[in-house]
């Protein structure tokens, strides 16, 4: 580690635990930052035929934000029109055929500011940066990025279950946060409630946000080809004789190293699995977008296929005989196919307990839950001897939660934000 990551570390390492000077800190970056941006927010007027869009803070070509832009694209009303897309790695994403058209701009750049301010619309997945405002007639959607089970900003009761901030922490930066929205996309009714409550909607005054209209990065999911599944075997390299386990885990919040970012212990012995399943399955293996260690699959090549780096995971779907996961919200997407679902819960009491708690009744979950690598391989092999039975709960948690996943998301989207500009 060099001296200015050391440093860094350690900086962080003191403000972990002095949250009195860690929200001086931020105050100071955050007036820093917005200085900048406001150099050119008030220069230049917005460019009503200009959107930006930008996922996870740049980091992915992904999400509601892509299958709003690509539906944007292929209803051929957005001709002349400035689709300006954020990213941390521009170079990363300039292979992408359907960004030929796009301008690309480098996350916190100047150049970022300046098409900030002068975007008309802006798209985003996730919690906006900090030190920006909104200008006025400026159209903001939240999409957020997934239906959510485990307790989110507001609604989070337990004090200890995150590393970085305080309760109070959270609630002040929510607010920050949220008063720069007009609009908050919803995939379902339940879902509406618990946005409502974790960003302080209705104590904000701003509940009338919701756009609840499903979500545009599940519209795939009904509107698949075969050569849609083609093109992801071949990005992932599998082999199509054999059926296909995603294991997509989510990130802990109190599993947090100084410098690093947060961290993941895989709790499973692939050793084991391989000589399980590694007849007839092969596993695809994805973390969170938070997770910052790496895992090195080498000495199970052919059977685990590490696919962490593939932004969209509504493609891997495509390919997946049966989901695992946690307490990630993939299953509620997941779930519009009808496939099995098994969740490895190895951490329950304490995940719901200590870090962050759930919305959901979790009888309701729309699969089995295991706490062993011994539940977990029962599990599959159940499936794989009796088949899958689309059970009650698996069907009324579809009509709960996936009635507006129907393929026609993200065009209901471009109809609320984008009518009154396509009538001029």
């Amino acid at each position: 580690m060099s001296l200015t990551n050391k440093l860094k570390a350690t900086l962080i390492t003191y403000l972990k635990k002095h949250p009195e000077q860690r929200q001086v800190a931020r105050n100071m970056m955050n007036k820093l930052r917005g200085n900048r941006y406001l150099k050119k927010y008030g220069k230049y007027p917005l460019d009503e035929k200009k959107v930006l869009f930008e996922v996870f803070n740049g980091r992915q070509y992904s999400c509601n934000p892509r299958a709003i832009y690509e539906e944007m694209l292929r209803s051929g009303e957005f001709e002349g029109w400035t689709f300006v897309w954020s990213f941390e790695d521009t170079e990363k994403h300039r292979s992408i055929p359907k960004l030929e058209g796009a301008k690309f701009v480098t996350f916190r750049s100047d150049e970022y500011y300046y098409e900030l301010a002068t975007s008309k619309y802006v798209i985003t997945n996730a919690m906006l940066f900090d030190g920006i405002s909104r200008k006025d007639g400026q159209v903001v959607m939240q999409t957020w990025h997934g239906t959510p089970l485990k307790r989110l900003r507001c609604d989070i009761q337990i004090e200890d279950g995150n590393v970085n901030n305080s309760l109070e922490e959270i609630r002040i930066r929510n607010d920050k946060d949220v008063v720069r929205y007009t609009h908050f996309l919803s995939p379902s009714a339940w879902a509406s409630d618990r946005f409502i409550s974790s960003f302080n909607l209705d104590g904000m005054g701003m509940s009338d946000i919701i756009t609840e209209v499903g979500y545009p990065r599940n519209d795939i999911l009904s509107n698949y080809t075969q050569e849609d599944i083609d093109e992801i075997y071949k990005i992932v390299g599998a082999p199509k004789d054999k059926k296909v386990i995603l294991y997509a885990p989510t990130f802990r919040d109190n599993n947090h190293v100084s410098g690093q970012g947060y961290t993941y212990d895989l709790k499973l012995d692939f050793d084991r699995l391989r000589e399980e399943l590694g007849d007839e399955y092969i596993i695809l293996f994805r973390t969170h977008y938070f997770i910052a260690n790496s895992f090195d699959f080498a000495a199970y090549e052919g059977f685990i296929y590490d696919v962490s780096r593939i932004a969209d995971i509504s493609e891997l779907y495509l390919m997946t005989d049966i989901l695992i996961t946690d307490y990630s919200s993939v299953f509620f997407d997941y779930a519009c196919l009808k496939r099995p679902i098994v969740f490895y819960m190895y951490d329950l009491e304490e995940y719901g307990n200590s870090i962050r708690g759930f919305y959901l009744d979790l009888e309701k979950l729309p699969g089995e839950i295991v706490k062993t690598e011994d539940q977990l391989i029962d599990a599959i092999n159940t499936i794989r001897e009796k088949g899958f039975n689309y059970d009650n709960t698996y069907k009324e948690f579809n009509e709960m939660f996936n009635y507006l996943d129907d393929g026609k998301a993200a065009r209901r989207v471009i109809d609320v934000i984008f009518d009154k500009t396509l009538d001029k």
